[in-house]
């Protein structure tokens, strides 16, 4: 057991890059602390550049905040709703780390009916009063970048008279010196994107000799991590739908933001937010389901960022160009791994055949190279089982394990060694991937990972998915040595019915039949119950339909057949 830990630790930290273990080393050795923060207390100027701050007007509201909720005092995040009245409390001890991170955004300052500057002055300076420097939680960098950006676009909206600004530009000023000191090398990923985007905004907000250094390394980090970051096919290296919208917003915002700003530095980068923005938004729409919301491969859920029609919107604001919404039956999007089929409009199968992340940084990875979403007369019909929090767990090992996903297990065995809650040692990779349209009219797919090479026999795994009019085929073959035991599942839509029928289930609600399938070969159906979290704190029961084979000598072949009604 203890060697096993030990091989798991090994095969998660070699990925790792030296910067990170450098500043993971740096970071507890050498912590900062408010010594800090008092010495640039006699550094903050008398006066801000509000000029490029109040043209920063057409950015997007979290329009599912209620304007009478906040001013009650009444937050939901997550699900999880806690009424603090008039004395909010930030360092809930019996609250998850990601809901006191949401209550420390401040994105609930933006509700679709504009709140009372009253109300919202009052919270920002209750949480300076209750919050001093280096207090848990809120001092992080992480949710100081988005409290900080959150911020300076509320003060971009209303009028605030000196007195009432001085105590907010003390606080916002000490917060950007600490971001400054605590930019997250030991992650990277979205969370240095975002203590970069911050950054950039501070030196845009103050003027002096901070702020002229605070907006140089901003966009000297952010324009190597859109290089970095911002794959090729459009995608966010995370391959998380969920976090590629938050990083298309982040762009969309420095887009926004530099309509009158003439300093040369944030005109240059303007350039590369352009085309990363123009990338990102046509991979969003091939991304998106009919339904209209984003896939929810790996750590994804709905009602967490906006949604690809409000992002759609923006960019057509900010950018001025009109978003193509193309009807083509094929996407392909090779770098982030992912392939989708459209035969037809309300028809749509996204597939999973490309690497678990950046290797450096896999903490939102799931076990779902080769599985799939399915999506027919615009509702989703084959569903992956999504994200429902963060807290290392059952539920939290499930979404991220092969079980919570639409491919084939081996051995019970995870694809890849995910543990944890944001960990991965060993992990599958893509061995080749390919899609296109045979003359006969079949759209097809074919794809192939090593993620079981580990296991004795090392097998490998190939898919095949093929596609015309009402069939749908799914050939699964396993490649290798030895006596193996084969799963294979899929997760339905909780709200859809599976009635079985010998050997094949038909999916229904009560008007209409959707779905037929049946496996191939002798294998058995049966259905059992699993989870579907659409979003974070949420968990529905939802059928899956499981075929199973033991012991089985490899090489061997099972597969699906979909006869759409």
């Amino acid at each position: 057991m203890i060697l096993g830990k030990i091989a798991l630790f090994t095969h998660t930290i070699k990925y790792l890059r030296f910067k990170q273990i450098l500043y993971r080393i740096w970071y507890a050795v050498f912590p900062i602390n408010s010594v800090l923060i008092r010495t640039s207390l006699n550094k903050i100027p008398d006066h801000i550049d509000w000029s490029p701050i109040k043209s920063f007007t057409n950015f997007l509201d979290y329009d599912w905040w209620d304007k009478d909720e906040i001013t009650q005092g009444r937050f939901q995040f997550l699900n999880d709703i806690t009424d603090f009245g008039n004395s909010i409390q930030w360092q809930l001890s019996e609250k998850s780390r990601l809901w006191l991170y949401n209550l420390q955004y401040f994105q609930y300052l933006f509700p679709s009916e504009k709140l009372n500057s009253t109300v919202a002055l009052g919270i920002i300076n209750n949480w300076i009063n209750q919050n001093p420097p280096g207090a848990e939680n809120a001092w992080d960098p992480y949710p100081i970048s988005l409290r900080l950006v959150n911020w300076f676009k509320y003060l971009s909206t209303v009028s605030v008279s000196d007195k009432e600004l001085q105590p907010i530009l003390k606080s916002t000023y000490h917060q950007a010196f600490w971001l400054e000191h605590l930019l997250e090398y030991h992650l990277l990923g979205n969370h240095l994107f975002k203590n970069a985007k911050a950054l950039a905004f501070s030196g845009l907000f103050f003027k002096g000799s901070d702020a002229d250094r605070w907006l140089t390394n901003g966009l000297r980090v952010l324009n190597q991590e859109i290089g970095d970051q911002i794959l090729q096919d459009g995608g966010h290296f995370e391959r998380s739908p969920m976090y590629h919208t938050m990083i298309l917003e982040d762009c969309l915002d420095l887009l926004n933001i530099t309509h009158n700003c003439h300093q040369p530095a944030m005109t240059a980068s303007r350039q590369k937010l352009e085309a990363a923005a123009d990338r990102m938004i046509s991979y969003l729409v091939g991304m998106s389901h009919p339904d209209g919301e984003i896939a929810l491969f790996n750590d994804a859920a709905f009602g967490i960022e906006h949604s690809p029609e409000d992002l759609i919107q923006y960019y057509e604001r900010v950018t001025g160009n009109e978003v193509s919404r193309p009807d083509g039956k094929l996407w392909s999007f090779s770098e982030t791994g992912y392939y989708v089929m459209t035969p037809k409009t309300g028809d749509r199968m996204i597939i999973d055949c490309g690497l678990v992340g950046p290797d450096y940084q896999p903490g939102h990875c799931h076990c779902d190279t080769l599985s799939f979403e399915l999506s027919l007369n615009g509702r989703r019909v084959i569903v992956d089982s999504g994200c429902f929090e963060y807290e290392d767990g059952p539920i939290r090992q499930y979404n991220r394990g092969n079980a919570g996903h639409n491919t084939v297990t081996i051995d019970g065995e995870n694809q890849s060694e995910v543990w944890g809650a944001h960990r991965c040692a060993r992990r599958a990779r893509p061995v080749y991937a390919n899609l296109g349209e045979r003359e006969d009219g079949w759209l097809h797919f074919d794809g192939a990972h090593d993620g079981y090479k580990r296991l004795k026999g090392r097998p490998i795994h190939h898919r095949s998915v093929r596609w015309k009019g009402d069939f749908i085929l799914i050939d699964d073959c396993i490649e290798g040595r030895g006596n193996h035991d084969i799963e294979s599942r899929l997760h339905i839509h909780p709200d859809l019915a599976v009635e079985t029928n010998q050997n094949s289930v038909v999916l229904k609600d009560n008007k209409n039949q959707y779905l037929s399938i049946s496996v191939a070969g002798e294998g058995k159906i049966t259905v059992e119950a699993g989870w579907y979290c659409p979003e974070f704190g949420l968990k529905y029961k939802c059928p899956v339909i499981v075929s199973r084979f033991k012991r089985e000598t490899l090489p061997f072949k099972t597969g699906w057949k979909f006869v759409i009604k």
